[in-house]
């Protein structure tokens, strides 16, 4: 068995940083989500996958793919949305297996309340402590993380 490629200092620094930044950040959303507009941070981002969609709705299968979690993990966040009458599930017309979430009057009520104090949250936590050619690098580089994985998810080949 080959020894594995240990990390060096700058390298652990990076994964280090990543790590305590991305769980505070996450922590902070959540909470702030939670204590402004009674939502989870996937019940948020549920809201805004389905009101940048054309007609507010989305397949489930796409959504979660959007949202990158389970299809089990979304089925539960949306029943429970459901049950506050910020989203419906229809059927699919040309699919019999097909389920589309959708956005309603009150999703759209919620998700315009709770924009505000999120963005403002998102701007303290990350965007406003970060200059401009840090953001750069920043975007570009995990956008490269995530097409990576995302690629590999569906099979294909790495860079």
């Amino acid at each position: 068995m080959d020894e594995p490629r240990w990390l060096d200092e700058q390298e652990m620094a990076a994964w280090r940083g990543f790590v305590v930044a991305s769980n505070l950040i996450a922590r902070r959303l959540e909470h702030q989500l939670k204590e402004n507009a009674g939502l989870s941070h996937t019940q948020y981002e549920i809201l805004v996958q389905l009101s940048a969609a054309p007609d507010g709705s989305l397949r489930m299968t796409d959504l979660a793919d959007r949202l990158v979690t389970s299809k089990s993990g979304l089925t539960y966040q949306v029943t429970q949305m459901e049950k506050a009458g910020m989203v419906r599930r229809r059927s699919c017309a040309s699919d019999v297996r097909g389920v589309f979430a959708e956005l309603t009057e009150e999703g759209w009520r919620v998700l315009r309340a709770a924009a505000p104090g999120h963005v403002a949250m998102v701007r303290e936590v990350l965007i406003d402590v970060l200059d401009r050619e840090q953001l750069a690098v920043l975007g570009e580089s995990l956008g490269e993380v995530g097409a990576r994985l995302r690629a590999a998810e569906r099979g294909g080949v790495e860079r």
